[in-house]
């Protein structure tokens, strides 16, 4: 008997991946069209899904000049592509539901529920509103500053134009830029550094931790979560600052010839962009083989749960830190913050960080046998494309079609997230009811 497909029998897990799927095919066509373009019958499909894809992933590598090979119209698709990306497909659903007057099914809740990383049902059309009224508001806020800066180089309509393009590009760290190569003009600009570093932070932290710190300014009351994310943050940026201006500090090709002050503020950025935020101040590919395995692991780890960034994100890296620390000092309990880890949430951390790992090796092997580059390079192409960063070292237009495929399909789990796709893919969870006996290996 042939079975009919029924979208009501998808879990929460597929129903997200497929539209996301969805969004992405949408924007491949959009971006197809030849008015999207400057060339002649437009983009090819295998480009065109290749940008869509970095940009409902918010990204930003890209195999084509975003300034000087679309439109005006195709900019503006990548831009409404990279919001409904950032702040969740499902965000966007909701938001569009509740103009309308519709009610919101259970099965959404569900859905926004895996889309948002909650805990809870409850509360969550509540969250919605908020995550949209907070994401519009920071985005007019940051659009603003970064206009006032702008139009001191341009006119009125086009400083308004690129405030309002970088303001959304950086809150939802997609990484994508209309100046042409990237900020590298305002490697010194301490208000355009200051200002998009700042967007791409808020938007990386995640929308639930923005809420308890605005709402409850006190570290100690803060939830669990909420104290790793910031405090993990805060560590990564210090750690990543140090690292970069040590080694950066004389190279000719980045931090060599800048000021003291230039140093400071680049070796800042160098820190904080490759948490998944994609801008570069100084030119990505004359960085030394060190501080480029350096920003390998930074944009690994990526953001935060719940936040517009991607990577295996910060409090999965925490979990791992606690459980190594607990193994060195003897402790049978995870702790962190004088509150003891759940026993999932530890499962979940090893499985993401192992997914995360195969996926990535996989497709540095791949890319090793299709393209022609250095493995570091290859690597780093990789890890970025994961972690939805959008940093490269500047093969990405090199690729070949294989190896744009490959950076495609790696996006989108980084977006959607790779422990999101194993359940989607595979079988419902079955609770046995035995257990085998217990018997010990040796490791290590």
């Amino acid at each position: 008997m042939e079975q009919r497909f029924d979208i009501h029998s998808l879990s929460p897990a597929q129903i997200l991946s497929l539209g996301y799927l969805i969004i992405i095919v949408v924007g491949t066509g959009l971006l197809s069209l030849p008015i999207a373009t400057i060339q002649e019958g437009g983009m090819n499909v295998l480009d065109a899904l290749f940008t869509a894809t970095s940009a409902t992933a918010v990204t930003g590598l890209a195999v084509e000049n975003t300034a000087e090979f679309f439109t005006t119209f195709g900019q503006v698709v990548i831009m409404f592509l990279i919001q409904i990306g950032g702040l969740g497909l499902m965000t966007m659903s909701t938001l569009f539901a509740m103009l309308v007057g519709r009610k919101i099914t259970l099965k959404e809740r569900l859905i926004i529920q895996e889309d948002l990383d909650q805990f809870k049902l409850a509360g969550l059309v509540k969250l919605v509103k908020y995550v949209v009224t907070v994401a519009l508001s920071i985005e007019a806020i940051g659009a603003f500053l970064l206009f006032l800066r702008f139009v001191q180089d341009m006119p009125v309509g086009r400083a308004l134009y690129f405030g309002i393009f970088h303001s959304v590009s950086a809150f939802n760290n997609a990484g994508f830029d209309i100046f042409g190569n990237s900020l590298e003009n305002f490697t010194g600009d301490i208000v355009v550094n200051l200002v998009i570093s700042g967007l791409f932070i808020i938007g990386g932290i995640g929308f639930a931790v923005i809420a308890q710190v605005y709402n409850n300014r006190n570290f100690k009351r803060f939830s669990l979560h909420t104290k790793m994310v910031l405090s993990i943050s805060l560590i990564l940026i210090i750690a990543g600052m140090f690292v970069a201006f040590t080694l950066e500090y004389n190279n000719p090709a980045t931090l060599g010839q800048l000021t003291l002050g230039e140093k400071t503020l680049a070796s800042y950025f160098l820190a904080v962009t490759p948490r998944t935020a994609g801008f570069n101040t100084v030119p990505t590919g004359g960085l030394r083989s060190a501080t480029l395995l350096f920003m390998i692991i930074l944009m690994f780890i990526g953001a935060s749960p719940g936040s517009t960034g991607g990577g295996i994100k910060t409090t999965t890296f925490g979990v791992l830190g606690a459980v190594l620390y607990a193994r060195v000092i003897g402790r049978d309990e995870i702790e962190v913050f004088k509150r003891r880890l759940d026993k999932d949430d530890i499962y979940n951390a090893i499985s993401i960080v192992l997914i995360a790992m195969l996926l990535v090796l996989v497709v540095t092997m791949i890319l090793n046998i299709t393209e022609q580059a250095e493995f570091l390079d290859l690597l780093f192409e990789a890890v970025s494309a994961f972690g939805t960063v959008g940093l490269s070292t500047g093969i990405t237009g090199g690729l070949s079609r294989i190896g744009r495929v490959l950076i495609i399909i790696t996006m989108f789990a980084g977006r959607v997230g790779p422990l999101t796709i194993i359940v989607a893919i595979a079988q419902r969870k079955v609770k046995a009811n035995y257990k085998y006996a217990k018997e010990r290996i040796l490791v290590g």
